[in-house]
């Protein structure tokens, strides 16, 4: 009796499960009708479908050996636009099978989808399946963030609906293959085809589709690069899904050899950044694209840079490191290594670090010497010089008398560089190497002819590559042309000629000059059996050695020593500068045609030259000279190196009794009376 009073129309009971169910109606009427305007308005606020096209913000950069060959990609990596039909069938199903079977069927979002997730999660107690479908997918990554949130969660959920309401499938696949993240900095099918097997993303086989599919759950965790066992084990489930949904025959799926599957080389990321960082950073200055994808083409030859960093690495002393770049005759920069490893250490010292360059400086003493009117044939007497207080020693300790400058520049004699010096004036030195591009402070004091001016590598380089160009200036360049990744041209590179630093006839006699120091000189270690001319450098206490020179074509600068300055046993320009470029050179030159110098070289009766080019006898503990250029007296050597020293005489130090000998001069160094 009372069960039916309370189902009595006039039941309390009954009228309040009336009202709640009339509730419950009008309140979904209004969430639907909320919902719909919701996808409405979405709907009316989507962008069109070209604005959906563009990359997201991050650009691509794409850098270009000179052979065209990718050396590193930077930022997001977006490949080529492939339109639907573009993109294999094998891709397509491999994308809905795996992560959106009812993709075809849903209206963005798949009730079915969801509640199948949700038995799933919670029969096994944990998150074990997602619900979210491609539209979802493609809605997440372009509007919203990975935020695990019931809002953005329902965000994400109506702007699915406004996606499939304004796009056809199609369309929507379309977008999500070319904007889906795959790992490895590649978004989109097509970047992630090039970036794992070195192709396109229009012809893919099975196993490679597969491959790409099974990276969008976890990207880091099953790249190829990274875990080639998880990747194939991923890429056999994509398959075996492909199969049990129909997107794929039994024999197909047999067929198909994940573990065959060959990938692109990864690409060099040591010695050839010190290359692109330096090249990247002069974008700024050469284009104003700052969103699209962008392809740079650089200067850089691969081979030459693998021997360049081979040589460094050979040769550089222990504890020491090592530097080296190589100009083309127009500037081009084609390998330049900054130290022996860039991943222990990213400073470039070929462009970054300033040393001072020891007797490679007398480049610019000789030149202004010649531009003055000088001749390598001139005679000039190697004698004490004493300059407001300061006294330049030579190696040996000795003075050879009346000798010509090419002998001079040979032997690297220190008083005779001290004697031009100071006859064309020691600001007109500074000009000089300011006019071969030398962009570091250059001082003007008498010491100045030695070195004592900090520099950088390239700078040095590129003076030598002027000279070598017969006087026309020489700028350092990396990039040939930007592009676009549709290829629009963004920048094209111009070399100019129209700069000359010196007469032609100037540089010819310093040629001449520089021959002479590789064939009879210090830089002896450098020959390559083909006309070389170059110029050792070697700093006080052995602290920086170096070697700079130039044959058929190809200038190249060498630097070595400790990133603190302290001394480096047996460090002379001569050596180990000297074998690093020989080594790269044999290589750089070798396809090169030989050739010859306007000047032959002329060499002196005896072999024998000094590779110490210490400013004085011996080591000075750190300290070449004081701030105003001048030798500490504590500093003045005596004929032998002091007691318990552990500094060694070179092997190919000059023997100057034999030397006075070949001259004419008695062991006291007089000249001999004439028969």
């Amino acid at each position: 009796m009372a069960s039916e009073q309370q189902r009595s129309p006039k039941s309390p009971i009954w009228r309040a499960v009336v009202t709640t169910g009339k509730a419950i109606v009008v309140a979904g009427l209004l969430a639907l009708i909320a919902l719909v305007v919701a996808v409405f308005i979405a709907t009316a606020q989507l962008p069109n479908y070209q604005e959906l096209k563009s990359s997201p913000n991050g650009q691509m950069v794409r850098v270009h050996a000179a052979d065209g060959t990718v050396i590193v990609s930077l930022g997001p990596s977006y490949g080529q636009w492939l339109t639907y039909d573009q993109i294999p069938d094998v891709m397509r199903n491999a994308m809905i099978a795996v992560e959106d079977r009812r993709f075809e069927m849903h209206p963005g979002v798949d009730p079915v989808g969801m509640a199948r997730a949700a038995y799933v999660n919670v029969r096994t107690g944990h998150n074990v399946q997602g619900a979210s479908t491609i539209t979802q997918q493609l809605a997440r990554n372009i509007f919203l963030t990975n935020q695990r949130t019931f809002a953005r969660k329902f965000r994400e959920m109506i702007l699915a609906l406004a996606l499939e309401r304004k796009f056809s499938k199609h369309e929507i696949l379309e977008l999500y293959l070319n904007r889906v993240y795959f790992g490895g900095g590649a978004y989109g099918v097509d970047a992630a085809s090039r970036r794992f097997f070195g192709h396109s993303a229009n012809h893919l086989s099975l196993a490679e589709a597969a491959i790409i599919a099974g990276l969008v759950k976890a990207p880091s965790h099953y790249s190829p690069t990274a875990d080639a066992e998880a990747a194939i084990g991923r890429a056999k489930v994509v398959i075996s899904t492909m199969l049990d949904a129909g997107r794929v025959t039994q024999a197909e799926a047999a067929a198909a050899d994940p573990a065959g599957v060959t990938l692109a080389p990864e690409g060099s990321q040591n010695s050839v950044r010190y290359f692109t960082d330096w090249a990247l950073a002069q974008l700024d200055t050469l284009i104003d694209e700052t969103v699209q994808p962008i392809d740079v083409w650089t200067t850089l030859d691969l081979g030459m840079q693998h021997a360049a960093d081979a040589a460094i690495r050979a040769n550089a002393p222990a504890g020491a490191q090592g530097a080296l770049v190589s100009l083309d005759r127009d500037g081009a920069v084609r390998a330049m290594v900054g130290g022996k490893d860039y991943v222990s250490s990213i400073y470039n010292r070929a462009t970054q670090a300033v040393r001072q360059p020891g007797s490679a400086f007398k480049l610019f003493v000789y030149l202004a010497a010649l531009e003055a009117g000088h001749t390598p044939s001139d005679t000039i007497v190697d004698e004490p010089v004493t300059i407001n207080g300061w006294s330049p020693r030579n190696s040996s300790g000795r003075f050879s008398g009346a000798i010509d400058i090419r002998t001079a520049f040979a032997f690297s004699i220190n008083t005779v560089a001290t004697k031009l010096g100071a006859e064309v004036g020691f600001s007109t030195v500074a000009d000089m190497a300011r006019r071969f591009g030398i962009t570091t402070p250059v001082n003007t004091h008498p010491s100045m002819v030695l070195g004592t001016s900090d520099v950088r590598l390239i700078d040095m380089t590129r003076a030598f590559a002027s000279v070598a160009r017969k006087g026309v200036m020489v700028t350092p360049y990396a990039i040939l042309k930007v592009t676009t990744a549709d290829g629009e041209l963004l920048y094209q590179h111009k070399v100019d000629d129209s700069r000359v630093l010196v007469a032609p006839g100037v540089a010819a006699e310093m040629t001449d000059l520089l021959q002479t120091a590789v064939n009879t000189g210090t830089g002896r270690a450098a020959q390559i059996g083909r006309p070389v001319a170059g110029k050792t450098g070697t700093t006080s206490s052995n602290k920086d050695g170096w070697f700079l020179g130039f044959s058929s074509g190809i200038t190249t600068g060498v630097w070595m020593g400790r990133d603190d300055a302290k001394p480096v046993r047996g460090l002379q320009g001569g050596h180990a500068p000297a074998a690093a470029f020989h080594d790269f050179m044999m290589v750089a030159v070798a396809k090169r045609p030989v050739e010859q110098f306007d000047t032959q070289v002329t060499l002196p009766e005896w072999q024998l030259e000094p590779d110490d080019e210490a400013y004085f006898g011996h080591p000075d503990n750190g300290q070449m000279v004081d701030p105003d250029g001048m030798a500490p007296p504590s500093q003045q050597p005596d004929d032998q190196p002091p007691p318990g020293s552990d500094y060694e005489t070179p092997p190919d130090k000059l023997d100057q009794h034999w030397l006075d000998g070949v001259l004419g001069r008695d062991r006291s160094g007089q000249e001999r009376p004439r028969q």
